[in-house]
């Protein structure tokens, strides 16, 4: 009965956003996005966006840096739909973004994420997942402009392996590889990257590296950045804090301002040099023996 109440209690739960009576559907929001003056908070005594304006141009990639808490998976958030502002309005193109229903917005984007999700099912099943109508063709095709299929095929049973609930039994660079080949396949017109490569390996983050860029050609995207060395490309870096942009323009013009971001740039790269040192000469040790 307890666990039935649960269960209840989340299904009675109303949603928080809902769409307008008169909320219109567009067949595509590839257009400028535009945050215009928005405030946002989770408990009101603490904002975490105060009076945040930033236009995002069509087919630009932008990347999000800054400390734990600078406000950058609200932005993201936001940009989704799955919170609103509190005072100020999100564009697309002229629109208000309110004024469009959340399928019209949600079904355009594609997200990989930092900690990938699976279903419990087959390989194909969960490419799939990111366009249900698409043919057996489409699935490898998006899997190998992912850099997957390298790795599917030689499973066992390739395509048809089952990954096991939430894909525990595949890696986790395995997993991201198949959470982008399902983006790739979704073909979306706004593309957002919550640092995918931040617990794989080198080789895996090369080929993710590869499917990301393929994906954001020409693409609307949005990448949350912890692993600088990964942003050196975007067309803009927006640095925050405290819900603040503080820094803003490419790689290099970040680097000679000698600012904020040069110096998260640089304690980052000493500190990933040093790791590298010291565990190429670090001596393999041999274990001791009675």
């Amino acid at each position: 009965i307890a666990s039935a109440e649960r269960t209840f209690s989340l299904l009675d739960t109303k949603a928080e956003i809902v769409d307008k009576p008169d909320a219109i559907d567009v067949d595509s929001i590839a257009r400028d996005i535009t945050f215009d003056h928005v405030d946002f908070y989770y408990e009101k005594q603490s904002p975490v966006l105060r009076d945040f304006s930033l236009t995002i141009k069509k087919g630009e990639t932008i990347a999000l840096v800054g400390h734990t808490g600078s406000g950058k998976s609200t932005i993201v958030n936001l940009l989704c739909r799955f919170y609103e502002p509190k005072a100020g309005v999100i564009r697309f193109g002229d629109i208000d973004y309110t004024d469009l229903t959340q399928n019209t917005i949600q079904s355009q984007i594609g997200m990989v994420l930092q900690t990938p999700h699976l279903f419990s099912g087959t390989i194909r099943d969960n490419i799939r997942y990111g366009r249900l109508d698409a043919t057996d063709q489409e699935v490898e095709d998006a899997a190998k402009l992912a850099g997957a299929h390298g790795f599917i095929a030689e499973l066992d049973n390739g395509y048809e392996e089952t990954v096991g609930e939430g894909g525990v039994l595949l890696s986790t660079g395995q997993k991201q590889l198949i959470s982008l080949a399902r983006a790739v396949l979704s073909r979306p017109e706004l593309f957002i990257m919550d640092e995918a490569t931040s617990s794989v390996d080198t080789i895996t983050e090369n080929l993710i590296q590869k499917g990301m860029d393929y994906l954001m050609e020409g693409r609307t995207s949005v990448i949350i950045a912890h692993r600088l060395s990964t942003i050196k490309n975007a067309d803009r870096i927006i640095v925050l804090d405290h819900g603040q942009i503080i820094e803003m323009g490419t790689h290099s013009e970040l680097i000679r301002q000698r600012g904020h971001y040069y110096n998260l740039y640089t304690k980052q790269f000493r500190k990933e040099a040093e790791e590298k040192y010291q565990s190429e000469s670090t001596p393999d040790i041999e274990p001791l023996t009675a």
